[in-house]
């Protein structure tokens, strides 16, 4: 297999949602990533938006680098069909290496887990520790409230301008994986995920 043209770190639910349009966005997602030559990492999960996302980008040509807790294993929750299965001791060995295998990173809707990693993804890009691209998929409006209430915290001054100016936001999954993927051609800066 070639080397992928780039790699894009995907969050998600590992529930499907209550709406189709959720399944169809991640099924868009993997897809567009097989179509263009890419390597999707993700945390290795065969349920919800996680195995949806996953399947298409395998169907797609996409390699796919699953990386997930033992805990979660021994509960029959990995894909074994992936390329490349990385069985770790936790979260945050899991997080390392998802980190470290990407180019840029997407969230999708999900719960608290998909909220903890892009929000210590971005964490770790205002700290400095890298310079990749982090993107928030707004799927119908699904984070308009989290987006509301980060302006908040911008106007009441725990927040500054710049800092939500180091994520990309928007409404249309191809549009923001192009983007993602042309600024992490730009990204110089390696991880240094040791400093954490």
């Amino acid at each position: 297999m070639n080397k992928p043209s780039f790699s894009l770190c995907v969050y998600c639910g590992s529930r499907p949602g209550n709406s189709p349009e959720f399944a169809a966005v991640a099924r868009e997602v993997g897809a567009w990533i097989g179509r263009h030559g890419g390597q999707l990492v993700y945390g290795g999960g065969h349920n919800g938006l996680m195995g949806i996302l996953a399947d298409a980008a395998l169907a797609a040509g996409a390699r796919v680098v699953g990386v997930i807790p033992k805990a979660l294993v021994e509960k029959e929750w990995a894909h074994t069909g992936c390329t490349e299965l990385h069985i770790v001791e936790n979260m945050h060995e899991r997080k390392r290496i998802m980190a470290e295998h990407a180019d840029a990173f997407l969230a999708l809707p999900g719960g608290i887990g998909t909220l903890e990693e892009f929000f210590e993804v971005w964490t770790w890009r205002q700290l400095g520790y890298h310079d990749k691209p982090v993107g928030l998929l707004n799927m119908d409006g699904f984070y308009d409230s989290l987006l509301t209430f980060l302006d908040s915290a911008v106007s009441t001054g725990f927040m500054n301008e710049w800092q939500m100016g180091l994520i990309r936001t928007g409404s249309d999954a191809q549009a923001l994986m192009e983007q993602l993927v042309q600024e992490a051609g730009l990204a110089a800066q390696p991880l240094r995920l040791d400093q954490i």
